[in-house]
């Protein structure tokens, strides 16, 4: 029998809807995500898994014809190892909300020294550090306009920033963006901008993005927010320029490598802010029920034989369009 096999943590109405939805197809719930005790029956009977299996588990999946990623991430699965009638979706969508508020909170912590004055905080010290700078009228580079880029552009440009947004491709300028540039334009845009974010997938294209080349074309006291991938940064390159004094600060929700080791001095630097990658995932519960809704939808839309929501080119690792 046909199976499809859940790798995350689910409620009872959940897996009632999924059962049902799937009929014909039993669902196993694996919800610790170790797939090691799945025997191989089972992993050659799998057709869809929902969840972010291991690359070894889907060696094992030899008649998988979908895979629904929770992640808006795609890294590791368009490497080859799914065969090519495979659908994969990924959660594209569902981390906007999330991702975004934090990338405003990271980057208010570092105009307005938040981070300085939480160190003082621990000293039992009160006394100032200095100017802050303003969000209204500073320049912002949005690397990355997809749904996490966007909200985070339409945040910023509530606050009254100016907003560059840079996509893969050229497509009509939304709104709440200035100026729209191609990716091989982002360069002659670092020496303008005030903040720089980034919000790549971890594709080849991506992969050290930003440099030491672009971080010295950088406006000296800058700062960088990171949400996307670590690897789209030179960490080394970038905690240099922290270390000078040539950008102000970094609000890292992402690091390479990852986990950041213990030991790293990227730790230490006063002018970095960094979160484990807590952004996305679930830990915003409309997250997760946005998450729910679309894996259920696309279960409808796969037994309907019908063209899943989220579809991933396997060429380039993003979202396939849906303009």
């Amino acid at each position: 029998m046909a199976k499809a096999i859940v790798l995350f943590e689910t409620d009872s109405a959940f897996r009632d809807q999924l059962r049902e939805t799937l009929q014909g197809i039993q669902v196993i719930f694996n919800e610790g995500n170790d797939t090691r005790h799945i025997d191989e029956g089972v992993a050659q009977e799998t057709v869809i898994i929902f969840g972010n299996p291991s690359v070894d588990f889907l060696r094992r999946c030899l008649h998988l014809k979908w895979l629904q990623l929770q992640s808006a991430g795609t890294d590791g699965y368009v490497t080859g190892e799914l065969g090519s009638t495979v659908l994969l979706t990924n959660a594209s969508g569902g981390y906007g909300h999330g991702v975004s508020e934090h990338m405003v909170g990271l980057t208010f912590a570092l105009m307005k020294k938040l981070h300085l004055y939480r160190d003082e905080q621990r000293e039992c010290r009160w006394q100032p550090r200095g100017q802050v700078k303003s969000i209204q009228g500073a320049v912002v580079l949005v690397v990355g306009l997809g749904d996490i880029g966007s909200d985070y552009a339409r945040r910023m440009k509530a606050l009254g920033a100016y907003i560059i947004g840079v996509r893969r491709t050229a497509h009509a300028k939304p709104d709440y963006v200035d100026e729209l540039l191609v990716s091989g334009q982002m360069e002659e845009a670092l020496p303008r901008a005030d903040i720089v974010a980034l919000i790549v997938p971890g594709v080849k294209n991506t992969m050290g993005l930003i440099g030491r080349q672009q971080l010295a074309k950088m406006k000296k006291g800058a700062i960088i927010i990171n949400d996307g991938r670590g690897s789209a940064i030179d960490t080394e390159a970038l905690c240099d320029a922290l270390e000078s004094g040539a950008l102000d600060g970094a609000g890292l929700d992402v690091t390479d490598p990852e986990p950041l080791p213990p030991g790293h001095r990227l730790w230490k630097l006063e002018n970095a802010v960094i979160t484990p990658h807590v952004a996305g995932g679930r830990y915003l519960p409309e997250t997760g029920h946005y998450i729910m809704k679309l894996n259920l939808e696309n279960a409808a839309r796969f037994m309907k034989g019908q063209s899943l929501e989220s579809l991933v080119d396997f060429k380039t690792g993003y979202r396939i369009s849906q303009n």
